[in-house]
């Protein structure tokens, strides 16, 4: 099976427990205002590149990740291309015997069967902004989908990863991150929390492509502010 491969990264440490082969595939119907990878957004910016020779180049490395990590498969937005998601996270879950992961915003969820997700051991679900209007603004879709689509995570009894990027003046609101807070209270499959601090080292990613960059004049939060909201979504 052919895909379109943005690049990857055979020693990965933030993409999942321990240290993981990241496979970034090209394709993403989001356009977050802070979005780091703005070159995964398009699928032609990607590389035709076929299942085997994907898995020919994690087999390199898996006698290594079996012990220390695994598969991760991220982007851009790897749901945008779920056939070849699919095939690479069976062959590595089944051939290789390796951890898999998927890095997702779940928007595209709702196209695939529970079955997809059995070979999929861990989710890493962005839920970017618990306020639909701020998170329509920020990522230029609807919220309810990715909610959905963490129920269904509990529902299937699958362990999930929750990520949050903060964001001052736009995903900061207290409001909003105790409704995030109340709104992940009951699910029991949700095994970490991530609060990632926003940067905007991508600039020169936008400016290359052309982009407007909205956020230049936007900081980073400090240590203490990402602290107090990882505090408010773990109690």
């Amino acid at each position: 099976m052919q895909g379109y491969v943005h690049s990857f990264d055979t020693g990965a440490a933030a993409d999942g427990p321990g240290i993981r082969f990241a496979l970034f595939l090209a394709g993403c119907p989001f356009k977050c205002l802070y979005c780091h990878n703005p070159d995964t957004w398009e699928m032609k910016n990607g590389k035709p590149t076929h299942s085997q020779e994907i898995i020919d180049e994690i087999s390199k490395y898996a006698g290594f990740l079996r012990m220390a990590g695994g598969l991760t498969i991220t982007g851009g937005e790897p749901l945008a291309q779920p056939e070849f998601a699919h095939e690479i996270f069976e062959r590595a879950k089944n051939q290789l015997g390796l951890h898999t992961a998927l890095d997702t915003q779940g928007f595209l969820a709702g196209h695939l069967s529970d079955e997809w997700f059995n070979v999929v051991d861990l989710v890493m679900l962005d839920i970017k902004e618990m306020n639909p209007t701020t998170y329509l603004k920020l990522t230029g879709k609807p919220l309810q989908p990715t909610l959905d689509f963490a129920q269904r995570l509990e529902e299937m009894g699958k362990s999930f990863w929750l990520r949050y990027v903060l964001v001052p003046g736009l995903t900061d609101n207290p409001d909003d991150v105790q409704a995030l807070a109340n709104f992940i209270r009951p699910f029991k499959h949700l095994k970490r929390i991530d609060v990632l601090p926003f940067h905007n080292m991508a600039i020169h990613k936008w400016d290359e492509l052309g982009y407007p960059y909205t956020l230049k004049n936007t900081r980073s939060p400090s240590a203490e502010e990402v602290a107090a909201v990882k505090k408010i979504l773990e109690g």
